[in-house]
């Protein structure tokens, strides 16, 4: 019985304590802890394919646990990479690509979480970014058929100009946002001034806490991120899923670990709370 903590929707991405092997556990303590939607990460930065079976399987989990998934994280590929210069590397990633969207809609998923290039200060394109395009252009089919676009991330010190170039060139059935306010954080943490200008297409979130110096993906309230501007940001955005946290139990000390996701449950209760506030 889950009790007074089924008042709200809440999500935890799959990969808190481990982003391979068999899921099941991570599932269960997920459930356990009151979420009720998860945030697919495992083998986020893989070559790894997902089998009908592999994904029946994972259907039936969700069911049983009464689980719903939000969104999943894509792979951008080792090998398999969607942007890469080698053009046979290239179309082996768009078919990791369309994979993951198809195993989106099979789940009743929302978006898939995809990272692309950063383009530095002063750059306004590079090889890698034609590359991407070229991919892009080929998943825009299938993204329009299973009803499920993709949600570009921003990066460590990214200064959101290729997202917005994307933005721009795609229609919003194809692309859209994800923002890591983690990475927003990091550095000169200017991640919330740059969403402003495209807080219209945010569709999925990744929530977590770190000090500026690293990306340490600590609970929301225990590091520098200024929750209440983010609550404020995701109340007046696009964003109209449940609060998704991409915190992970293997980066805080060993003696708060047993409270995890019971740590992580309030976090995300309190920071749905201030956006409901802040509409």
């Amino acid at each position: 019985m889950r009790g007074k903590k089924e008042i709200m929707d809440l999500s935890l991405t799959t990969d808190f304590q481990g982003d391979t092997g068999c899921p099941e556990q991570s599932l269960r303590a997920i459930a356990s802890g009151g979420f009720t939607h998860v945030h697919w990460c495992h083998h986020w930065n893989t070559d790894f394919l997902y089998g009908p079976a592999e994904i029946r399987q994972i259907a039936r989990w969700l069911s049983e646990m009464g689980l719903k998934l939000l969104d999943l994280h894509g792979s951008a590929g080792r090998e398999k990479c969607w942007w890469s210069q080698r053009d046979y590397e290239r179309l082996a990633g768009v078919d990791l690509v369309a994979n993951r969207i198809r195993m989106t809609e099979q789940l009743g998923g929302g978006s898939v979480v995809m990272h692309v290039p950063v383009l530095p200060d002063g750059v306004d394109n590079m090889p890698d970014c034609d590359q991407l395009r070229r991919s892009l252009d080929a998943l825009a089919p299938v993204t329009r058929e299973c009803g499920v676009p993709l949600a570009i991330e921003n990066m460590a010190h990214d200064n959101f100009s290729f997202l917005g170039k994307l933005l721009a060139e795609y229609g919003p059935e194809v692309v859209g946002i994800c923002y890591d306010c983690g990475h927003g954080n990091i550095g000169a943490g200017r991640g919330l001034d740059h969403m402003e200008a495209v807080k219209a297409r945010l569709i999925a979130v990744h929530l977590h806490d770190n000090d500026g110096a690293g990306d340490k993906h600590w609970v929301p309230f225990t590091g520098t991120v200024d929750v209440p501007r983010l609550a404020r940001m995701l109340a007046t955005s696009g964003y109209r899923g449940c609060i998704n946290l991409e915190s992970n139990v293997n980066s805080i000390p060993e003696a708060n670990r047993g409270t995890f996701v019971a740590d992580a449950f309030c976090a995300a209760a309190r920071l749905t709370e201030m956006v409901a506030a802040a509409r």
